[in-house]
C-alpha cells in the first residue's frame, strides 16, 4: 500500500511540475514595434467593468496563474466567441483554440487588434492583456509547432467568459 502511494505521490507531483513549467519556456527576444506599443496601455474607464471575486482579481489585476488543469474552458470546443472577463470585449473566436496539453486553453490567433503582448522584465516570456483593459490574459509562445500559425496563447480560463454562437 505504501509503495502504491509513493507512486501515486510521484506521478502527481511530475504532472503538476510539467503543467506549470508547460507555460514557463522561453522564446527568441524579439522585441516588435507591437511589443514596445503594448507597455503604453491606457485602460478605458473602470466604472463599466464588471465586479470580479477575489480569486479573478489575483490572476486578472495581479497578474497570477490559474492551476493547470483546473480551467472551465480548457476543453470547451462548442462554437462561439471567448471575451475578456473584466470588460467583455471579444477576444479569441473558438475556431483558433486548439488543444495544447497543456493545462490551459490555448489559441494560435487572436481577434484583431483584441490582445496586447508585453515582454516580461526578464525577456523570458511575453505576457498577453486585454487590449481594451489591461486584464492580465496569460502568455504567448511561439515557434513550438502546434499549429500552422506557430502561436500559442496560453490563457487563463478565469480571465474569460464564452458567448456561445447563437444556432
Amino acid at each position: 500500500m505504501k509503495t502504491m502511494l509513493n507512486k501515486l505521490f510521484l506521478l502527481s507531483a511530475v504532472v503538476l511540475t510539467t503543467g506549470l513549467s508547460a507555460c514557463a519556456q522561453k522564446q527568441d527576444k524579439k522585441e516588435t514595434k507591437q511589443a514596445k506599443e503594448a507597455t503604453q496601455i491606457i485602460p478605458k474607464k473602470k466604472m463599466n467593468w464588471n465586479p470580479l471575486t477575489p480569486e479573478e482579481e489575483r490572476v486578472i489585476v495581479h497578474k497570477g496563474t490559474e492551476y493547470p488543469g483546473t480551467g472551465k474552458y480548457e476543453h470547451t470546443t462548442d462554437k462561439g466567441t471567448y471575451t475578456c472577463k473584466r470588460c467583455n470585449a471579444p477576444l479569441y473566436r473558438s475556431e483558433s483554440k486548439f488543444d495544447a496539453h497543456c493545462g490551459w486553453p490555448a489559441f494560435d490567433d487572436e481577434i484583431k487588434g483584441a490582445v496586447k503582448r508585453i515582454p516580461d522584465a526578464d525577456g523570458s516570456r511575453t505576457e498577453i492583456v486585454c487590449a481594451n483593459c489591461g486584464a492580465h490574459l496569460g502568455h504567448v509562445f511561439l515557434g513550438e509547432g502546434f499549429t500552422n500559425k506557430d502561436t500559442r496563447h496560453c490563457v487563463n480560463s478565469i480571465s474569460m467568459n464564452f458567448v456561445p454562437d447563437q444556432k
